[in-house]
């Protein structure tokens, strides 16, 4: 994340808890997502999951109303053997 925020005009905050702290009742009263988590602005993006940095990128590209970035090429050993081409 702290990438993107060096490529797009963003401030990126990383907040890093022990999971303990998130499961407080004075955590749940803060109204936050449940770790792991990405935000934009108050939009929570996703709760509970990763999310790709690829499509991390395409919704700060669209909040900042840019153009959506390219799809990132799979490495090469990935695109010729294919699971399942036994």
């Amino acid at each position: 994340m702290p990438r993107l925020g060096k490529k797009y005009p963003v401030n990126i905050e990383v907040v890093s808890k022990p999971k303990a702290q998130y499961q407080t009742d004075e955590y749940f009263e803060l109204e936050l997502p449940v770790a792991p988590a990405v935000m934009i602005d108050d939009e929570i993006v996703v709760e509970g999951n990763n999310i790709s940095e690829y499509e991390l990128e395409c919704r700060i590209c669209s909040r900042l109303e840019l153009p959506q970035p390219d799809q990132p090429q799979k490495p090469l050993l990935k695109r010729i053997f294919k699971p399942g081409s036994n």
